[in-house]
């Protein structure tokens, strides 16, 4: 009876001591999170998408809570309303960003690009890339192989069966960019939404000399240097043979889209 009261004490003993020191432990090593992180998180999309440049939601709130300025933070999927909800939370002041959605800077749809290969590989744009220019004379044009419209969580990007092009449902877009990511022609960029949905915009990324991009391609940007001739706002550039438009100096004034002889500008109104 002895030996049993006295195995019973000394195991009491010992998970107490244990207890103790795991008491002890705990208290020494405790991590301090501020109680705000949950706050801010609680008021986020919870769309984990990435776009904010942090991996999930939490990172992105935890960020906000620690950053001495909201200054470059931003929720793509929630926008500016969401924002302005975490900064009250967290007692800051929100930064105003404008909304952007994803463009596909490729016009070379099957009847402006002919075919003149087939490609017999796995059918993913990122796969084809490393092996070759494409199916058509553009090294530079999409593939047409879907990795955007998989990779998009939301719905938003999807190929157009005939045109076998990307196309960007705006309702859907939450500028996240995960579709600017997986393009491995660098085909999609993010770009000011603009008053009433209203953008202008080169869609090409063809580099070659004009005779050599208008060969392969009707609607590719040639380089002619007319649209950058009669804008009248320092909005357009050109290298590498290809005409960029700047959103934030663009004044939609449509100018450079009457001049393009190819067609290779975009007035989305």
């Amino acid at each position: 009876m002895n030996v049993l009261i006295i195995s019973i004490l000394a195991l009491s003993a010992t998970g107490a001591v244990s207890a103790t020191i795991l008491f002890l432990t705990a208290k020494k090593f405790q991590v301090y999170e501020d109680p705000r992180i949950d706050a801010a998180a609680a008021a986020l999309p919870s769309a984990n998408c990435g776009g904010c440049g942090f991996a999930g939601c939490r990172a992105f709130a935890t960020a906000c809570v620690e950053a001495d300025s909201m200054e470059g933070l931003l929720c793509p999927v929630g926008g500016t309303e969401v924002m302005k909800n975490i900064a009250s939370i967290l007692g800051k002041t929100a930064i105003e960003a404008e909304p952007t959605v994803a463009v596909v800077r490729c016009a070379g749809s099957c009847d402006k690009r002919a075919r003149n290969n087939h490609y017999d590989g796995a059918k993913t744009c990122a796969i084809a890339a490393q092996l070759y220019g494409g199916e058509t004379g553009c090294v530079f044009g999409c593939l047409g192989f879907g990795d955007c419209e998989r990779i998009c969580d939301f719905g938003a990007i999807g190929l157009n069966p005939e045109t076998l092009l990307p196309e960007v449902d705006e309702s859907k877009c939450t500028s996240c960019g995960k579709c600017v990511k997986s393009c491995p022609k660098m085909l999609i960029e993010l770009r000011k939404k603009g008053v009433d949905s209203h953008r202008i915009f080169v869609s090409c990324r063809n580099k070659d000399k004009g005779a050599i991009a208008r060969k392969a391609c009707s609607a590719t940007c040639i380089g002619c240097s007319k649209c950058l001739k009669v804008c009248a706002y320092q909005a357009i550039t050109i290298e590498n043979n290809l005409a960029f438009i700047d959103d934030k100096k663009c004044q939609l004034c449509g100018s450079c889209v009457a001049e393009c002889p190819t067609g290779a500008i975009i007035n989305k109104e």
